[in-house]
């Protein structure tokens, strides 16, 4: 890890829930000898975090961490959304309302140590929002055309406008010379503490509930959210045991060398 002066103070908070419907107990599926949640936990320490922490409502998960010397705190079983269990992780320790918290996702054995640092920075550098995630550039027409790839909408400031599962934006006539960017909306997040309390007291968007994207209640209610993008996508995550698979072989490979 790089030494750097002028990166921001920031935690990472790695959600991990035990039920998984696709791929189930996920965060403790063995990855060359350790718990996927260890595994992420590790690339983690690896960003310039002065800490990271996991968010469980699993004991399974907490002895775990435990073993493996990784912060964990147990949280409710009732929340709704990551982020929401986020948000209970400010609470319990008390952070400041200025304080950047990122969210790696607990299924991201592979994700860059710099994408972390990356999105906090961004945050901290646009003082007036409240969020920041990361896109990558969108080439290829089955992606841009696939419901399951999330695609986002910047503003002149690098801010989003919106996120949809639909191609945005839509070109309606494609004129000659004419160049039109389209961007991935990548799932992780840095939030300021105060955010995360405010949002667990909003409703579900109507947007939010027609596209399924949670963060679309953020832009509903007035919040902004800063946009880095990335030039290339990091490595998939785990959604499947075919996922989990090519990740093992991967990281085997990695050692190997």
């Amino acid at each position: 890890m790089n030494a750097d002066s002028k990166a921001p103070e920031f935690l990472v908070v790695i959600p991990a829930r035990l039920g998984s419907t696709r791929l189930p107990r996920k965060p403790l599926a063995d990855i060359g000898g350790k718990p996927m949640v260890i595994r992420v936990a590790e690339r983690a320490k690896q960003s310039l975090a002065q800490s990271v922490v996991v968010a469980t409502d699993s004991p399974e998960v907490q002895a775990a961490c435990d073993e493996h010397r990784i912060e964990c705190l147990l949280t409710g079983a009732d929340h709704p959304t990551g982020t929401d269990r986020i948000a209970e992780v400010a609470q319990l320790l008390k952070l400041p309302n200025n304080a950047l918290i990122v969210n790696v996702q607990g299924d991201e054995p592979l994700i860059p140590p710099e994408l972390i640092n990356q999105v906090a920075s961004t945050l901290a550098q646009h003082k007036e929002c409240a969020i920041s995630t990361v896109a990558v550039p969108l080439t290829e027409a089955s992606e841009i055309n696939n419901p399951n790839v999330v695609k986002v909408v910047l503003n002149r400031l690098g801010e989003a406008l919106y996120f949809s599962r639909a191609p945005i934006p839509f070109v309606r006539d494609l004129q000659a010379n004419q160049k039109i960017e389209h961007l991935r909306h990548l799932g992780i997040y840095a939030y300021r503490a105060d955010f995360l309390q405010a949002y667990t007291r909003l409703e579900p968007a109507p947007p939010e509930q027609a596209e399924a994207l949670e963060q679309l209640r953020a832009l509903w209610n007035g919040y902004r959210i800063a946009v880095h993008t990335a030039s290339e996508a990091p490595p998939a995550g785990v959604d499947t045991l075919e996922d989990l698979e090519r990740v093992r072989q991967l990281l085997a490979r990695s050692w190997a060398n």
